[in-house]
């Protein structure tokens, strides 16, 4: 059985920064954390860095490239090129020190068809197949369009055949659909509350894609588990009051704000109008989640990762530089990526900390990132398993 001792200057394991650096590995699995090397034991080490868990992006779409129009193109892509997309926007994550992720919006339930294929050496994917949403609506053609009550219940119904582990719903339009309405709500209230109900039925969360502060509202009160973007726009900015995010907290929503860019990308001009027009700026998403954070609310991180150029594969530490940027500390940006994300896509038992028994996925780092986060943007050495 393979062992090795990780040495480095600390350790977050997850939750919190530990003063000893040793990490046991053995078997793909942690066995523990030590002061010193034991005997015999093969080391690898950092000297002055830090070894984390393997981090979760909670926001992915592994079948658009990242190119320009990715989740249009998908209209005409055959099946061979799409798992191969897969592939290769998971090798990128990997290389980021991305061990597992979830995608939240496919082609025709691509993701999940591909995970029968069960490639070795790739990150663990939670998925939830095409995203549902309203006939015209945010995505459309991606294949999950739904209207009234008993078409949505079938549609979970459909999700959770195929083998879905979460369903996401377009509970509000977005800046990439023409057309589509980012200040409202797509669907009738008893039309989200029918998905909530089902997938709750079925045992699977749910998490709805919500720019509109209407939509927002709408999704609390459906049940939700989860809210991605979560930014609540309305015709005169972000809006989040004091009530909204007391019910965030009470509730216990996962709330997933999609920060992070490639800032070397130049955005084509009808992109940034397009965003401008739905009210979403670099400005109103870190006030978003800054303002979620700061109401108690439980915070993953999410890069929306393949959606164009500007958001590549393999951005989550850029993420967390951003949360770091908007004023949340350290330490909760880096939990937003590892033990809260584990937990909300329901692995807490395996992923996202370093303790005894869970899955050997980690991430070795020059510097101290509760320091500079920025160290996270250079791994030194990930490991899946």
């Amino acid at each position: 059985m393979v062992r090795v001792a990780l040495r480095a200057g600390r350790i977050f394991d997850g939750e919190r920064l530990l003063d000893h650096g040793v990490v046991l590995v053995e078997g793909g699995l942690i066995t523990g954390t030590a002061r010193e090397v034991p005997a015999d034991w093969p080391v690898s080490d950092v000297p002055g860095g830090t070894v984390l868990p393997g981090l979760i992006d909670a926001h992915v779409h592994l079948t658009a490239d990242a190119g320009p129009g990715a989740l249009d193109r998908l209209r005409e892509a055959t099946e061979d090129v799409v798992f191969g997309t897969i592939e290769q926007s998971l090798r990128l994550h990997l290389a980021a020190g991305v061990t597992t992720v979830r995608d939240l919006g496919d082609m025709n339930d691509a993701v999940l068809n591909w995970r029968h294929r069960e490639v070795p050496g790739l990150p663990t994917v939670v998925a939830a197949g095409a995203p549902l949403t309203s006939v015209g609506g945010h995505c459309w053609w991606l294949g999950g369009e739904a209207e009234g009550p008993e078409q949505l219940r079938a549609a979970v119904r459909r999700r959770a055949e195929k083998g879905a582990d979460v369903i996401k719903i377009m509970a509000s339009g977005g800046p990439m659909t023409p057309g589509s309405d980012t200040m409202n709500p797509q669907f009738t209230a008893p039309e989200l509350a029918a998905a909530v109900e089902e997938a709750h039925a079925l045992g699977l969360p749910i998490t709805a894609h919500a720019h509109a502060l209407a939509a927002v509202r709408q999704a609390l009160d459906a049940g939700v588990d989860g809210i991605e973007h979560c930014t609540c726009l309305t015709p005169d900015g972000v809006a989040i009051d004091d009530e909204l995010l007391a019910r965030l907290a009470a509730a216990e929503i996962a709330v997933c704000g999609t920060l992070g860019s490639d800032a070397s990308v130049v955005v084509p001009p009808e992109i940034l109008e397009a965003v401008a027009r739905a009210g979403i700026t670099e400005t109103a998403l870190q006030q978003a989640v800054r303002r979620v954070y700061d109401g108690g609310a439980r915070l993953v991180a999410g890069s929306d990762g393949g959606i164009g150029p500007a958001k590549p594969h393999g951005l989550l530490p850029a993420t967390l530089a951003e949360y770091v940027q908007s004023g949340i500390p350290p330490i909760a940006a880096l939990t937003s990526a590892t033990s809260t994300a584990a937990d909300v896509l329901g692995l807490g038992d395996r992923k996202g900390r370093i303790r005894p028994g869970a899955d050997a996925d980690l991430l070795l780092v020059n510097g101290d990132p509760a320091d500079d986060i920025t160290t996270l943007a250079h791994p030194v050495a990930v490991y899946q398993a």
